[in-house]
């Protein structure tokens, strides 16, 4: 008699990332999710299967909020993908049409054997718990027993991040703040890739202000601050020998303007890929409320470096700027990449469009 079917996950195992279609967005990047309990089901054509399956998980619809919790049902019948809904918070679709995540994740062999399970996932998209779709009482079981988002790892996150202090002198920090005042900022976008190009683009996924630095003097006393003072840093604690620098930005999040930038990874395009390190130094930390950096993968603690002080961090981290809520923050926010990453920057030139409103 053959062994009964059990999916492949076991506690810890990430779970692989990918792209799909929802009832609300053409391309929604599971990566984007983390920060939160998930619970993915792969589910077959409706019948009673399905039916009692989603019983179960109606069961305790309360649950999920999209603060702590959230759930995608996954779905590749056409019949289903033309009718489902999703249902905020906490209940969303993905349509895998042609079958490519599911076969991904072992609930669809190659001739069409369907093998639909639950799989539960903790806050950076590490397995807690998977079983097949009529373990309707194990999965119920899991949920309950579920701790606080900041607990899910049992001892206290801190991501992996670096604090520097003293990279620019207060003197400097004054003079790229009065620079960005004399100019004026422009509305910053977004890069995504769309069409096979990356396109800058401009939304509501961030509220924030830019000047680009072009005084060729300037810029050398800030290389030099950056290539003596955090470079050998990252070498230190990362490994990686830093040789190039993108972008002399200062930025500006105005509590007026509700300034934001919702959570995010730097080197998820054709146009960014090529980043490996992100810098944000504070130019005056004691004049402002929030605009503190979050890295929801590892709870949501919030990191903030003194005037002059930078946070590095590696590029493939979500993090996100919470909002400012009394003053003006301004930050001086270059990239950092090695040759390998200019060899790729190089290639993907081609691919970068012009900024789209």
């Amino acid at each position: 008699m053959a062994a009964a079917w059990t999916p492949s996950f076991t506690p810890g195992d990430p779970a692989p990332w990918f792209t799909l279609p929802t009832p609300a967005t053409d391309l929604f990047h599971f990566s984007t999710s983390v920060g939160r309990y998930m619970l993915l089901a792969f589910l077959p054509p409706s019948g009673s299967e399905r039916d009692a399956a989603v019983a179960a998980f109606q069961s305790r619809r309360y649950l999920f909020d999209d603060e702590r919790l959230a759930a995608f049902l996954v779905v590749h019948d056409a019949e289903s993908i033309a009718r489902a809904q999703n249902h905020v918070p906490g209940m969303r679709w993905f349509f895998d049409a042609d079958g490519t995540v599911s076969r991904l994740y072992g609930a669809l062999e190659a001739d069409g054997t369907e093998h639909p399970f639950w799989l539960l996932l903790d806050p950076a998209h590490r397995t807690i718990w998977a079983g097949a779709l009529d373990q309707t009482q194990e999965l119920v079981a899991e949920l309950d027993r579920l701790p606080s988002v900041d607990d899910y790892a049992g001892v206290e996150l801190c991501a992996p991040v670096l604090i520097v202090p003293r990279v620019l002198e207060p003197g400097l920090c004054r003079e790229l703040i009065d620079l960005y005042d004399a100019k004026g900022g422009t509305p910053s976008g977004v890069m995504r890739d769309l069409d096979g190009r990356t396109v800058g683009v401009l939304d509501d996924f961030k509220r924030r202000r830019d000047v680009l630095i072009d005084d060729p003097a300037l810029r050398e006393r800030l290389l030099g601050r950056i290539s003596r003072r955090i470079a050998p840093e990252i070498e230190k604690a990362y490994q990686f020998k830093v040789t190039r620098l993108e972008r002399y930005l200062v930025a500006r999040y105005d509590a007026d303007e509700g300034g934001y930038f919702r959570p995010h990874r730097d080197n998820e395009t054709f146009g960014t890929l090529h980043r490996k390190f992100a810098v944000s130094i504070n130019l005056n930390a004691e004049e402002f409320e929030g605009g503190d950096l979050r890295f929801p993968e590892f709870g949501q603690r919030t990191y903030r470096p003194p005037t002059g002080g930078a946070v590095v961090f590696a590029c493939g981290l979500q993090h996100e700027a919470t909002p400012v809520t009394r003053g003006r923050r301004y930050a001086f926010l270059p990239f950092l990449y090695d040759e390998a990453g200019h060899q790729i920057r190089e290639a993907n030139i081609g691919k970068l469009a012009a900024p789209s409103g």
